[in-house]
């Protein structure tokens, strides 16, 4: 079994990627929603809660794990690494590298969590990959838990969303990376404010190709999802739909749960 983690629904959208890749696999997924978002809390608590999370999830039989969450990747991936070395650990970064190598303007920008956006790791992400390439960081408080409230084309926030999106636009960036799992859910809004001017960049596919490389006997299941929450496991699953992902429904057999982790 894969267990993929995140602190709420953002995570999704990186389940849904490794579902469509390995569609025999059996997948666990489990949002952490009674402290979502990470975005904003300290990486000690971040850490905490991500070694806590992969041991319930080594417990429910687990043999690979997913970090479905940039936030809790920066802060808590090479814990989990440490903490479980018998059991790979993929996590999932901001795709610096593929959107600096694709820049035609050599000007990019990352949307993120506050964070992803003051953490070292994309501080060196950056010097790492986006050598001779502008890069703006942009931070965006807020932005998960409107995933969270399924306010995906608010006036409120489409209105917030142009605020930050056009400085970028207007300044060169050709390549704007979503740094959240939570804002791959908001990419039709904000590819309406970009109106092709700009391509934005999700690394969850890659995400899903790094399990298809790993999986190995666990990429042959039966095709179940099990749904797990902290609190309000109900609004998971009623999100579904919501997100385009009614189809994941029919891989469950039993509403999602909620648990104590």
């Amino acid at each position: 079994m894969i267990g993929v983690f995140d602190s709420g629904l953002g995570g999704l959208s990186v389940l849904a990627a490794i579902a469509r890749a390995l569609p025999a696999a059996d997948l666990c997924y489990l949002a952490d929603s009674a402290n979502v978002p990470y975005g904003e809390r300290d990486d000690a608590f971040i850490r905490g809660r991500a070694l806590a999370i992969s041991q319930y999830l080594v417990g429910r039989g687990c043999s690979l794990i997913v970090v479905a969450c940039n936030t809790a990747t920066v802060a808590a991936v090479a814990a989990c690494r440490e903490h479980f070395p018998e059991v790979p650990v993929v996590g999932i970064e901001p795709g610096i590298k593929p959107a600096a190598a694709s820049s035609a303007r050599r000007h990019i920008a990352v949307l993120a969590t506050p964070a992803t956006a003051r953490s070292e790791r994309l501080a060196q992400l950056i010097e790492d990959h986006a050598t001779g390439v502008r890069v703006d960081v942009e931070p965006c408080p807020g932005w998960a838990t409107r995933v969270e409230t399924l306010q995906l084309d608010h006036p409120d926030f489409v209105a917030e969303a142009r605020a930050r999106i056009e400085p970028l636009l207007a300044a060169g960036a050709d390549r704007i990376v979503l740094g959240c799992t939570h804002y791959a859910f908001l990419a039709p809004t904000l590819n309406t404010l970009i109106d092709g001017r700009a391509e934005l960049v999700d690394v969850a596919d890659a995400v899903a190709r790094q399990c298809v490389r790993l999986a190995g006997s666990e990429a042959q299941g039966d095709g179940r999802l099990e749904l797990f929450a902290s609190a309000h496991p109900e609004q998971l699953q009623a999100a579904l739909p919501t997100l385009g992902l009614d189809w994941l429904a029919r891989r469950m057999s039993r509403p999602a749960q909620e648990v104590r982790v």
